[in-house]
């Protein structure tokens, strides 16, 4: 039998979604009504893809800049509008079905665990939190709840990423005995943090934006709108925002849980802004689709990824810019960013023809899940864990070179000076 032709003849085309804890379908109306809070960036497209399912009514907006909300209203009219969500949530509670949260990383938590607290099914951008103790937190609340959760990861319900997945789970590569990750995107800061301030935008509540974060004085195009995923106390680097995404499915095909070992290579740390080159080595427990120990190497930033013997591809072909590649006993998987994978055996591609596999909607996806038609395929049960893994390297970038163990069961390092990072106390605001 060919390698091309071994998959259609396995199991390997189940379902690989996860079985949500609970259905709720219990909607007034027969329509979905979403709070949206943070409709800006990529709020304003969470906030068009979701609305673009029939069976939704945006009820409630909310974003710390006026001109985003107010955009967002022209779009929304009969939308009830709030610069706090707090707000929303406490007003608005029992006339809203379901929370999509978009915001900076810094708030995800925040506004997810209060929405999950009202009971409310959650859609939270990725990466989940911006600690380790958030994410452990929300991963609690929705068992214990039974809420229908979603993570913003649209490419997890991609046909080119499922169709890896397959791949992987089939044993076509055999075991996977290590990893490799990498993004050229340079979501850091090598600089010294800013010495002045400027006038707040009108526009803006600086003091909602910081949220639970400490407060900071505001400085133009350092922090609002985008640059923010450079700074410590609000994003969490390339590492964080495009790990994520090259991370899930290297984690989902191999069934993985949270390393055991962290260690990265990056400048020193600067109490400020995440580093612009970085690669961090993970060691994760072996699971039925991987070596006794899997070894798993990311490298981020403009030049990335290094020069390695497992990254040399067939015909001297150049590396995608972002990407993944599974090293296994019998060969090789390399999986571009939101592309198709391309299967390596000694050293040549070989082809693979798949069946057609069924649309995933992301979005569509949590919405049906909510109204008892389908299954969410990132709960954050799953998304919990997966941020956790992202997480810890994101706090060994605080200590370089040095390794970091991690005890699952305990929640904690063995280093216990990089304990004081898995969280942080919320500024009152």
């Amino acid at each position: 039998m060919k390698r091309r032709d071994f998959l259609k003849s396995t199991g390997a085309f189940a379902s690989l979604t996860f079985l949500p804890s609970s259905v709720w379908a219990l909607v007034k109306n027969g329509k979905l009504r979403t709070a949206h809070i943070g409709v800006g960036g990529k709020g304003e497209s969470n906030l068009s893809l979701i609305a673009s399912h029939p069976m939704v009514e945006v009820t409630a907006l909310c974003d710390v800049d006026s001109n985003c909300l107010a955009a967002a209203k022209k779009l929304h009219p009969n939308a009830k509008v709030f610069t706090d969500y707090r707000k929303l949530l406490t007003e608005l509670g029992h006339a809203i079905d379901a929370v999509v949260v978009s915001t900076p990383d810094h708030t995800h938590a925040p506004a997810s665990l209060m929405a999950m607290g009202l009971g409310k099914p959650v859609y939270c951008e990725k990466p989940l939190t911006h600690h380790v103790s958030e994410a452990r937190a929300m991963r609690k609340l929705a068992s214990e709840n039974n809420l229908i959760t979603q993570m913003g990861i649209q490419c997890h319900s991609s046909d080119e990423y499922r169709k890896a997945v397959i791949i992987i789970q089939s044993g076509l590569i055999g075991k996977v005995s290590t990893v490799h990750a990498w993004s050229n995107k340079n979501w850091g800061f090598d600089g010294a943090p800013p010495v002045d301030s400027d006038p707040v935008p009108n526009n803006l509540d600086w003091n909602l934006w910081l949220g639970t974060s400490p407060e900071r004085p505001y400085k133009d195009h350092i922090y609002h709108p985008v640059n923010w995923r450079k700074i410590l106390d609000y994003g969490c680097g390339t590492l964080g925002d495009m790990g994520v995404h090259i991370f899930d499915t290297p984690y989902t095909a191999l069934e993985l849980d949270v390393p055991e070992t962290i260690k990265t290579s990056c400048r020193k740390p600067t109490g400020f802004a995440h580093p612009e080159k970085n690669k961090v080595e993970y060691t994760f427990p072996g699971t039925k689709y991987s070596a006794e120990k899997l070894k798993w190497v990311w490298y981020d930033g403009i030049e990335a990824p290094e020069k390695h013997k497992d990254l040399i591809l067939p015909e001297s072909e150049k590396l995608p810019e972002q990407g993944a590649l599974f090293v296994g006993e019998k060969g090789n998987l390399l999986l571009p960013h939101w592309d198709y994978p391309k299967l390596i055996i000694d050293g040549k591609y070989e082809k693979i023809d798949f069946p057609e596999l069924e649309v995933n909607d992301h979005y569509h996806q949590f919405v049906d899940t909510c109204l008892g038609k389908d299954q969410c395929s990132a709960p954050f049960s799953y998304a919990a864990r997966l941020t956790e893994s992202i997480l810890l390297g994101v706090v060994a970038n605080r200590f370089p070179y040095k390794t970091l163990h991690w005890d699952n069961h305990a929640a904690g390092f063995k280093e216990q000076e990089a304990n004081r990072l898995l969280q942080l106390s919320y500024r009152a605001f």
